[in-house]
């Protein structure tokens, strides 16, 4: 059984990895790149700024993670999802996002957005089923990347 808890600054190399794995799994990896700084910077970035960082864990391993990106008082952005490819289909991910909603809505965001790439079928399929709807279309870092909201 997965736990959620949240990010501590000694799950920092398991995140890094966790990132690196789950988007080279999904062929959505750009390189590692200063769009990456956020990663290195998780307390100041998330959590310290209003927002949250969770990660999932089974038996102490890091294999889920997700956050809470403060954008104004009442929007903030869901990033940074991932789940590792060995543990896939198993609802994780759909955990990791309802904390991180429920957090939203405990901090008094009333509108979420996300990004996902247009290739991540299992991804836009969970955000869709979650209530996201996509808003818009463009390109990003090499990538077709859809945007979608939900109103809290």
């Amino acid at each position: 059984m997965m736990e959620i808890r949240r990010y501590r600054a000694s799950d920092h190399d398991a995140v890094w990895d966790l990132h690196n794995i789950a988007l080279n799994e999904v062929g959505a990896h750009a390189g590692n790149g200063p769009w990456d700084d956020d990663l290195h910077r998780i307390e100041a970035v998330y959590i310290e700024a209003a927002g949250e960082f969770y990660v999932g864990t089974i038996d102490g391993r890091i294999v889920a993670m997700g956050a809470l990106k403060r954008l104004t008082d009442d929007r903030a952005e869901i990033c940074r999802m991932r789940v590792h490819p060995d543990v896939q289909r198993r609802e994780f991910g759909t955990r990791i996002l309802s904390k991180l909603e429920h957090r939203a809505r405990e901090v008094g965001f009333r509108t979420l957005t996300l990004e996902t790439t247009a290739g991540q079928v299992a991804a836009i399929r969970m955000y869709t089923k979650a209530g996201y709807e996509e808003v818009a279309r463009g390109r990003k870092l090499g990538f077709e990347v859809m945007t979608f909201e939900k109103r809290l």
